[in-house]
């Protein structure tokens, strides 16, 4: 049994130039993973379900778990004095961290505090996602925005923690992907995968096929051809849709598949968050040996515009990622 703790220091010797703060930066986030996976164990028995009555700058109703997680994990980073400031899709703006420490720290980090929380009233599955990068402005001075709008290839690491059936750390520095699950009766997130790589041939779509009428003719296209009887590469695909990008992520990671969130006639920019979620998503995906598109560019090549910006989102096995950018490329409206 080997403990993400000593995971870490074990690979410290990965980044010569780390002094320890990085790993201080992880330590807080498995703290507040540990502190939102209590609590949504007990939703039903608390009062931690449902909608808290506000909307966040996206307009989407907040769930009252959406805001517990995120004051959680904003509190677990400012505590450590490594970071210099958050970004997260609950806050309207950026959160600059003011005591002395964090000046000094050398990271921000952007975060979707709990995607899909609508599903935790039906008890389904759900997420946590991170993306840390380097600060690029003076440090000893308060972070700007400048710091947070970075495209994703400068993320230094990214991650999601799921909450499931069990619940399980996934991330990346950029040498490979691994994967912790968490063991209540001792408190401590184990080794559970390590390198892990999405499978050659993928054999599931998701994607929310409610909306098809909505979708791009490339989407319609892809979806098609996924319905298709053909030998050599394994189709029909078979549908599978949480409606949590972590949740549907992490299957198609471990069994092979695509996540597909397309531009829609009312969200002409998608809905996915570039910052709070595609990125980080991409980052893993691509260190699994998959890929992520908007269905012409790559994700991590996008420069940023805006904090909350939106992008139609692609991710999963590389092949089947190459086969729907080619249907957007040759169908375009």
């Amino acid at each position: 049994m080997k403990t993400l703790g000593e995971f870490i220091i074990e690979k410290q010797s990965e980044f010569p130039h780390a002094t320890g703060e990085l790993t201080a930066l992880i330590s807080a986030i498995k703290l507040g993973a540990k502190i939102i996976n209590r609590d949504i164990n007990k939703a039903g028995l608390i009062d931690i379900l449902g909608e808290n009555g506000e909307s966040n700058i996206q307009g989407e109703k907040q769930m009252k778990l959406d805001v517990f997680a995120n004051e959680t994990l904003k509190a677990a980073l400012e505590a450590r004095g490594v970071i210099a400031g958050i970004a997260s899709e609950e806050e309207d703006n950026l959160v600059i961290f003011g005591k002395d420490r964090a000046t000094e720290g050398k990271y921000v980090v952007l975060m979707d505090p709990l995607d899909g929380s609508s599903n935790i009233d039906v008890n389904v599955s759900v997420g946590t996602i991170f993306s840390i990068y380097h600060r690029i402005t003076k440090i000893g001075t308060p972070v700007t925005e400048q710091d947070f709008m970075q495209p994703g290839h400068k993320q230094v690491a990214a991650g999601y923690i799921i909450y499931g059936s069990s619940t399980m750390l996934v991330y990346t520095t950029g040498c490979g992907v691994n994967a912790f699950t968490y063991d209540p009766s001792i408190g401590v997130f184990c080794l559970a995968r390590e390198n892990l790589q999405f499978p050659q041939l993928g054999t599931t779509y998701s994607i929310n096929e409610g909306y098809y009428s909505k979708f791009p003719k490339g989407v319609k296209k892809y979806i098609k051809y996924c319905q298709e009887e053909d030998e050599t590469t394994h189709r029909p695909y078979t549908s599978r849709y949480i409606g949590s990008l972590v949740s549907d992520f992490h299957r198609n990671l471990l069994k092979g598949g695509i996540y597909i969130y397309p531009s829609t006639a009312q969200y002409p920019n998608g809905k996915l968050r570039l910052l709070y979620e595609a990125n980080p998503i991409a980052f893993l995906a691509e260190q699994a040996g998959g890929k992520a598109t908007d269905g012409f560019r790559r994700i991590l090549d996008i420069e940023p515009q805006q904090l909350h910006q939106r992008t139609p989102y692609f991710v999963g096995v590389k092949s089947m990622v190459d086969d729907a950018d080619r249907f957007m490329a040759e169908n375009q409206d």
